[in-house]
């Protein structure tokens, strides 16, 4: 698809993630452009499920990421913990291998469970496949949102969508 992770500076923080086999699913422009979406991101955004185990290796992978969390002026050091990160819904941290959002439930859906259900494993040039939310939650997503920079790619999502669905060429 032409998605290259190391040129966004997003493989990393992926491979920590694999590494630690933490179960995950990337949401997110990453996703969307993984399906063909036309535009670009800067960050990475994954919904993990939401076990004690799995929590476990989030926090260790992000030990290893040296993660801060992101503010509107300098990242925070913070004291990383299972039960810390579970308490709330969604994380913004700034790593030392880029950045990486947490959101365990996003907009319009009930988080790694519901997300799982529709799937679609690519090949982000990583050791294995990589789970991404679909195109039609992404479009669930971003309408339930209802943040107008959001709603500004609901046309292009769909256009995504409509392609894939028809099995066009997406670069067109």
């Amino acid at each position: 698809m032409g998605l290259h992770l190391r040129e966004l500076g997003l493989r990393q923080p992926l491979e920590v993630l694999d590494r630690h086999d933490v179960r995950y699913v990337v949401i997110g422009g990453i996703a969307a452009i993984a399906q063909g979406y036309p535009l670009t991101t800067l960050d990475l955004d994954v919904t993990p499920a939401r076990d004690a185990e799995n929590l476990d290796r989030i926090v260790t992978s992000l030990r290893e990421l040296e993660a801060r969390l992101r503010t509107p002026d300098d990242p925070v050091d913070f004291p990383l913990d299972a039960k810390m990160i579970a308490a709330a819904e969604s994380w913004t941290f700034v790593t030392d291998r880029g950045p990486l959002d947490l959101r365990f439930a996003p907009s319009g859906t009930t988080g790694y469970d519901d997300l799982l259900r529709d799937a679609v494993a690519v090949d982000l040039g990583l050791a294995r496949p990589t789970l991404v939310a679909s195109l039609r939650d992404l479009i669930r997503m971003k309408e339930a949102s209802r943040r107008p920079k959001d709603e500004a790619q609901l046309p292009a999502l769909r256009r995504t969508l409509e392609l894939a669905r028809r099995g066009l060429d997406l670069e067109q």
